[in-house]
């Protein structure tokens, strides 16, 4: 294990000599100091790790054990990642921070001193931290990552305006340092604590409702239409299959990222749901007419957040919005939901279907955490992945016109 070389102590850079008799006040801070290691995602145990989860300040299902432990044994190209921890002392009795990692090589194919939060299916980078003391959590965290050999990290997806942000502005003032934000967006939410028919009615107007309706009687002309939740292990996996199906002929199968299209990929997913659905963490809701689904979704649970994971539909009934159907009844299931309060779409920015019914908004951004305050090549680090994301800023948006085009015509 390594030693977080400042402790808690806020002066960056200092490390204490062991052969010189410390004050009284230094010894019981020291004592009381969080350590730090960087160590094999699969080697971080499970009762620790689940501990921290549910008690973490800012929830984040996707760095939840069970999900994460199943994308890295399984998913393809993405397996055996690192993770930083933070304890609460030298004797490692209780997790209080803990945030996965892959190198720049790994993310990027960059050779850079950089860490890169894991977010292989995972949409948000926000680390668990305990919520007694999330700053020193992240003292912990950025100490372990330097002493690695890191020089900054990158927070892709991360919540930007959390308690986990404010922590870390906290962390950095500290070592006089601060966080760069190398993009953000806003993404689709939805608060749950409010009336469903209301929040959809001043989303969508009801010129929107009265042509969806519409669209719902039609869809029901070949038998009634319900929408149902699978929420026990079983339910769930016989569902999923389903799911997976149903993408497997969509345009992700064409994209070639339909889950079955990699055995990782189904395998991860076969094992993550049923598993959270056995802890009350996961759910699968779909809309069937005559009982046949014509679109499903995942959605996982952490505190009272959920999180849109994925949603597919039968596109031979494009005609009927089943997506768009489906989500209308999932706001409605939400909402009704005491233990939620608010729903992360986890979708891309500007979103062509959620974005227009789910019109709150999170703020996120791709945080750039330099861990010194001295270091010549924090700047040059930060222009490489200013210039790589604007590269693939690009990239997406001559995809986006092609697909566009393709899709035209087909």
């Amino acid at each position: 294990m390594l030693q977080t070389k400042t402790g808690y102590s806020g002066h960056a850079g200092a490390s204490a000599n062991i052969w010189t008799p410390q004050p009284a006040a230094a010894a019981i801070e020291r004592a009381h100091a969080a350590w730090g290691e960087l160590t094999a995602l699969r080697s971080v145990p499970d009762v620790a790790w689940l501990r921290l989860s549910v008690e973490a300040l800012e929830p984040n299902a996707f760095y939840d054990p069970v999900w994460a432990k199943a994308v890295a044994a399984h998913a393809d190209g993405r397996t055996d990642p690192q993770v930083l921890l933070a304890w609460d002392g030298r004797g490692r009795n209780r997790l209080i921070g803990l945030l996965p990692v892959v190198s720049s090589w790994r993310a990027f194919r960059l050779p850079l001193p950089l860490m890169v939060a894991w977010h292989a299916y995972a949409p948000l980078a926000t680390p668990l931290l305990d919520r007694a003391d999330p700053s020193r959590a992240w003292s912990a965290l950025l100490d372990a990552a330097e002493d690695a050999g890191a020089r900054a990290l990158l927070l892709p997806s991360m919540s930007a305006d959390g308690p986990a942000a404010h922590a870390l502005g906290s962390a950095l003032t500290r070592r006089n340092l601060s966080a760069i934000a190398i993009a953000g967006i806003e993404r689709a939410s939805l608060d749950a604590t409010r009336d469903a028919d209301t929040l959809l009615r001043e989303a969508l107007g009801a010129k929107k409702l009265k042509e969806l309706r519409r669209q719902r009687h039609r869809l029901a002309d070949s038998g009634p239409v319900a929408f149902e939740s699978a929420t026990s292990p079983a339910d769930t996996a016989r569902t999923l299959e389903t799911f997976l199906a149903l993408e497997a002929m969509g345009w992700k199968a064409r994209q070639g990222t339909a889950l079955l299209q990699h055995a990782g990929d189904a395998a991860f997913i076969r094992q993550a749901v049923p598993a959270l659905a056995a802890q009350g963490r996961c759910e699968i809701v779909s809309l069937a007419r005559g009982g046949v689904p014509v679109a499903c979704g995942i959605v996982l649970r952490h505190g009272s957040r959920a999180f849109f994971f994925k949603i597919t539909f039968d596109e031979q009934e494009r005609k009927n919005s089943p997506g768009v159907q489906l989500t209308l009844d999932l706001t409605r299931h939400l909402c009704a939901d005491p233990a939620i309060a608010d729903v992360d779409s986890t979708a891309d920015a500007d979103h062509p279907m959620i974005d227009h019914v789910w019109r709150g908004r999170l703020a996120m951004a791709d945080l750039f955490v330099p861990l010194r305050a001295d270091d010549l090549r924090i700047a040059a680090i930060r222009t490489i992945l200013i210039a790589r994301h604007a590269a693939r800023n690009r990239a997406r948006r001559i995809v986006r016109a092609i697909r566009s085009v393709r899709e035209r015509y087909r």
